[in-house]
């Protein structure tokens, strides 16, 4: 997106936001400054675009499609939560640690040594699988 259609959407995803917080009372669990917290904010973009495909077309397609997205919700809230700003202040996310410079050769050392990298692979329920695969 442009910077202009970013800001745009935002603002749909804003005013969404507070209809959110106010129909739910979620206004203590969805902080004001949700938009400052990356995750938080993902998640609640998450979240409008389920709700668009449930309730704003003709038919949802499958019985239940609202009671799915309200267990959804729920589901999220504790993901919408940021206890730092509680009290209404909003307060910055700790600075994220710097990657060890070794990270990206360590990740694939692990990759071609380890057990997980290179045993072949095995699915827990092989033998069912392949019953199933010779009734068809």
């Amino acid at each position: 997106m442009t910077p202009a259609e970013r800001r745009a959407r935002m603002r749909e995803l804003a005013g969404w936001v507070e209809w959110l917080r106010g129909t739910f009372e979620l206004h203590n669990q969805i902080p004001e400054c949700w938009y400052r917290h990356p995750p938080v904010r993902e998640h609640l973009t998450a979240l409008y675009a389920g709700w668009v495909r449930t309730y704003c077309q003709p038919s949802p397609g499958r019985d239940l499609a609202e009671a799915e997205w309200l267990t959804t919700l729920y589901g999220f809230l504790p993901r919408l939560q940021v206890a730092s700003c509680a009290n209404g202040t909003h307060h910055e996310a700790p600075p994220r640690p710097a990657p060890r410079p070794d990270a990206a050769e360590a990740f694939e050392e692990y990759l071609s040594a380890s057990e997980f990298g290179t045993a072949d692979s095995a699915h827990p329920a092989e033998a069912e699988a392949v019953r199933q695969a010779t009734a068809l």
